[in-house]
């Protein structure tokens, strides 16, 4: 039996031998050590189960951290501003926090259920 080379370069792609088989020798971008957040797990979640083309494709190209954390960053960005301009548009404020803490915090949870939803709908789930 023909000794087998331990390293071939074919179509521009290098190869090492390793038990019987000829491997690509691939390299991926070094990605950030920071967490992604809950919406950007959310986000992988989805693609994994619901989109696998685009899933894997931002997997090859190495940009599936980029894009998880983007998406966190505008979901979190999205979610204070929105939460602000609702809670001024309902006449929520430090006063009435003061004068009836349970009707404070029950406006706040409102409008923190309504604005976490309208932002997986329109960033994380399309």
């Amino acid at each position: 039996m023909a000794q087998m080379k331990k390293e071939i370069i074919e179509n521009g792609i290098h190869y090492t031998f390793h038990g019987d088989y000829y491997f690509p020798a691939l390299e991926f971008a070094e990605t950030p050590q920071q967490g992604i957040g809950r919406y950007g797990r959310m986000r992988k979640s989805y693609l994994e189960k619901h989109r696998p083309g685009l899933y894997e494709r931002l997997i090859l190209s190495g940009k599936l951290y980029e894009h998880l954390a983007e998406i966190d960053t505008c979901c979190a960005d999205r979610m204070d501003r929105m939460v602000r301009q609702m809670a001024d548009a309902e006449g929520i404020s430090e006063e009435m926090k003061t004068r009836d803490q349970l009707a404070w915090v029950r406006c706040m949870n409102s409008i923190r259920q309504r604005t976490e939803e309208i932002i997986l709908n329109e960033l994380v789930y399309a």
